[in-house]
């Protein structure tokens, strides 16, 4: 059977009267083209190969073979971040699960959406310990929005619209559904994928309550310090203009924490950069001495409040807008919550105020931008960018900013020091162009993001700022990269060590340097060209900006530099583990 682009048409509804007798693999394949979907990223094995030969006969919907089921979630998360279209991962039974497991945590610790199609042993095999058979909807269950075992080929159309409608909406989230290998290979009459669904006992809220948003309002306006903290909900909410429009009518600070980044402008004064473990000064004592917070699609999580005990000292009314009820007062108890879709409920507030054309108190607003001023002279984000005989992480991050601050570029990250650097002095002014795991903070997803970043944005340029920790979990796939054509940069500052690790074991464990050092690094530059890629090793900081110069003329290439940084640069503001949000350590003279 011939799926090809000539029957696109055809996938969302059959023609009147007309029905199709297909295979569950094939109905599987019409709902992905149905719902769009360009690319799959995944990995064969025999529960899947039936829905494999259906990829085979068609050709509206390109496949990309990974080298791990990890890498797979990984890329089409990525995908779906900068995108904000659903991800989509095929991996098979048993370890292909299992592999793809952390890949759908990170989704589900960052609220992406994303279908992970994984393939079963056959019906009438499960629970007998068939080979390759795992409980995918068990180990799952904890991970997921929401999962599905698809019992019927009957089922196969309805399932997939419940699962994408599911990732997408509300608060969203990956979705499993687990398919035997009988039910792909099954047939049945397929009459169309359905216009519409419904479900009784899934419909999340959209609109926010009026009287809660004219509490807010009347809070706001009554403000002396008043104060925003948005989080990625507003990205993945698609609301930053709008949060753009309320902090300039307002005139009041604004903070984003880690995974906000773009949502409102970096380079704007009214951003006093993220805040939280490591963010800034102003930023940290101003979510900790305002008098009203509003909080937008964030979460009040421990990496951003520190000890809660500590943030619940001041007094202030707390405003909490998030389309997922379970999120409110769930760290932090909040005066006016809202339910609601972030979009919406900021846009009714703007008209509120439009409404009203009542302001805050100018000379009250005034003061609280003095105190603020004066944090901000501090300059807590300084470093030695003198020195010319080591690397600095620092400069390497601003100067790969400098340098694409005015063109549309993407920046993912792994996860330690490097990732907090990148969040630090990477300014970012758009969203969804800052790429990494906040939640989980899963080590490896750097080159897979990129990847399916680059798929997707294939006239961007896209960066990985990763570390030689990092960089070998999921470093085979620089072999995709090869093959798909995805030519990314890698910016790798290499400090020899697990740097997070390392520096937390030089506050907190006296230098006792537990397996924190990497001992036997390979040769990454020959690494990368064993690859087919280009490879750079720069040891000195007057070498930064040309390399990053000559990568960023290879186009077509990947690149993969190996910057030699300072290994003892520690990344500050820091704020240790128990502690306040303004107990923050500047500096290595506050150890």
């Amino acid at each position: 059977m011939e799926i090809s682009k000539a029957e696109l048409s055809s996938a969302a509804a059959a023609s009147a009267g007309q029905t199709l007798e297909l295979r569950g693999a094939e109905i599987l394949v019409k709902t992905l083209q149905a719902e769009s979907v360009r690319y799959v990223w995944g990995y064969p094995g025999g529960a899947v190969l039936h829905i494999y030969d259906a990829f085979y006969k068609q050709d509206t919907i390109q496949h990309v073979l990974v080298r791990h089921e990890q890498a797979a979630v990984h890329a089409a998360d990525g995908y779906a971040r900068a995108t904000g279209e659903v991800g989509v991962a095929l991996v098979t039974s048993g370890p292909g699960v299992t592999n793809a497991v952390t890949g759908i945590a990170t989704a589900y610790m960052d609220s992406i959406p994303m279908v992970i199609i994984t393939g079963q042993v056959p019906t009438h095999a499960i629970g007998l310990d068939a080979f390759q058979e795992c409980d995918t909807v068990g180990i799952t269950r904890p991970i997921v929005k929401h999962n599905f075992l698809v019992k019927d080929v009957r089922q196969m159309a309805e399932i997939m619209k419940k699962a994408f409608h599911i990732a997408r909406s509300g608060r969203p989230g990956p979705v499993v559904v687990d398919i035997p290998k009988d039910v792909s290979f099954n047939k049945t009459t397929y009459a169309g994928y359905p216009d519409k669904v419904e479900m009784r006992s899934y419909n999340p809220v959209r609109k926010g309550h009026g009287g809660q948003i004219r509490k807010a309002l009347q809070l706001l306006l009554t403000a002396k310090r008043p104060f925003i903290y948005t989080g990625g909900g507003v990205i993945l909410g698609n609301a930053t203009k709008e949060l753009r429009t309320l902090v300039d009518m307002l005139g009041c600070p604004c903070t984003n924490t880690l995974m906000g980044l773009g949502a409102y402008p970096a380079s704007d004064r009214k951003f006093l950069g993220m805040l939280g473990m490591h963010g800034t000064i102003e930023a940290n004592n101003a979510m900790q001495n305002c008098d009203v917070l509003l909080a937008v699609g964030a979460r009040f999580d421990d990496r951003v409040i520190g000890n809660p005990k500590h943030f619940a000292q001041n007094e202030r009314k707390i405003i909490h807008v998030d389309i997922d009820p379970s999120s409110i007062s769930k760290r932090v108890k909040v005066d006016v919550p809202i339910v609601g879709d972030v979009k919406d409920v900021l846009s009714e507030l703007i008209a509120m105020i439009r409404e009203s054309g009542a302001r805050p108190d100018s000379a009250a607003l005034g003061a609280w931008w003095e105190t603020i001023e004066a944090w901000r002279r501090k300059d807590c984000l300084k470093y030695d960018r003198k020195n010319t005989e080591v690397i600095k992480p620092q400069y390497v991050v601003e100067t790969l900013w400098s340098m694409t601050k005015d063109v549309d570029t993407y920046v993912t990250s792994d996860v330690g020091q490097h990732q907090m650097w990148a969040a630090q002095y990477y300014r970012f002014d758009e969203p969804r162009r800052w790429i990494n795991s906040g939640g989980l903070g899963t080590m490896g997803v750097g080159i897979p993001y990129a990847m399916g970043i680059k798929l997707a944005r294939p006239d961007s340029e896209v960066y990985c700022i990763t570390g030689e920790g990092s960089v070998q979990m999921c470093i085979q796939e620089l072999s995709t990269c090869l093959q798909y054509n995805t030519p990314i940069k890698i910016v790798s500052l290499n400090n020899r060590y697990l740097g997070m690790v390392r520096q937390w074991q030089e506050i907190d464990y006296e230098g006792r340097y537990s397996h924190s050092y990497m001992d036997a690094l390979p040769d990454f530059v020959k690494l990368a060209e064993a690859y087919g890629h280009v490879g750079m090793l720069i040891e000195h900081p007057k070498d930064v900006e040309p390399a990053l110069r000559e990568a960023r003329k290879l186009k077509d290439r990947t690149v993969f530099m190996d910057f030699r940084t300072d290994p003892t640069e520690n990344v500050f503001p820091m704020v240790k583990a128990g502690r306040g949000i303004t107990e923050m350590l500047l500096g290595s003279e506050d150890l």
